[in-house]
């Protein structure tokens, strides 16, 4: 009985760290993406009196060859960066959650075919592909929005397409059908809460892959438009000036796509061990 108490301790105590390393990450990106709205006027300042500063008290992160502040730059960037992702994410678990579903319900034919898809999808870079969809939109925004919504859902479709032919196994779900429900009150009583916290955590994880890879191809020269204040774009344009001792206008926006990419990842192990019961006892 002792050792069952402290064992019981043991996973409060690890959920509750849990807990609070999601809310703090939580808190720190939507800083992040306050502080990208507010500084976006300042970011785009110029100001060539104060160009090629080293950083400092008034330009933590510097200024570049045009007297930009960078501090504000990467938060802006950061910003638009994340709200890509977010978009972006959010769009691909909706079509891997509609696919994966299709794929368990609708017979051989339509898992053939969708299996057949997602294996096409998996076979082919991300990058390429992402690349090849955002040039034939005209890249921008909505070019790199739709490329990586297009590129990410796969692997999530393949892990919900298999767990949903494992709940249809399931004694309830025969004794549903027997009763005469309908597939769709079937999928919206019995699956979707089951495979809850597996869309959950997996639309979350989506967030990091979806921001790494806008600022690869923005940086490119496939993504954003070179005005907007990017990641990509700011990583890209400091290329040029490394050579002549700038580094820190490649430096402090990199740690921060690396920070922001991490607090992603924290969220979404976070979530998937909250939300799933198996986590308690690991």
């Amino acid at each position: 009985m002792k050792d069952k108490a402290v064992g019981a301790g043991r996973i409060k105590n690890m959920r509750r760290r849990t807990r609070v390393t999601v809310v703090c990450a939580v808190l720190l990106l939507a800083a992040v993406l306050v502080a990208g709205v507010l500084l976006g006027e300042r970011a785009v300042q110029t100001d060539f009196s104060r160009k090629n500063v080293t950083p400092c008290i008034p330009y933590l992160f510097g200024t570049d060859w045009m007297g930009r502040d960078m501090l504000a730059r990467t938060l802006k960037g950061l910003s638009t960066s994340i709200f890509i992702g977010i978009l972006a994410s959010a769009i691909s678990a909706l079509v891997a959650l509609v696919l994966g579903t299709m794929a368990a319900t609708l017979g051989k034919g339509a898992d053939a075919a969708i299996t057949w898809l997602i294996d096409l999808m998996l076979g082919v870079p991300h990058i390429v592909l992402l690349v090849l969809i955002s040039y034939a939109l005209g890249k921008g925004f909505w070019g790199v929005t739709v490329g990586v919504a297009l590129t990410h859902w796969p692997g999530l479709c393949r892990v919900l397409r298999s767990e949903i032919l494992q709940i249809r196994e399931s004694t309830y779900i025969g004794v549903a059908r027997q009763l005469g429900k309908s597939p769709w009150y079937i999928a919206k009583t019995h699956i979707f809460p089951q495979i809850l916290p597996q869309f959950l955590a997996g639309l979350i994880l989506l967030f990091p892959h979806a921001i790494l890879h806008e600022a690869s191809v923005t940086f490119l020269g496939f993504g954003l438009s070179p005005e907007k204040p990017a990641i990509g774009m700011i990583l890209s344009e400091s290329m040029s000036y490394l050579s002549t001792g700038k580094w820190w206008l490649a430096l402090f926006p990199g740690l921060a796509l690396v920070l922001v990419v991490v607090l992603f990842e924290r969220i979404g192990n976070g979530v998937r061990t909250l939300l799933d019961p198996a986590s308690a006892h690991e």
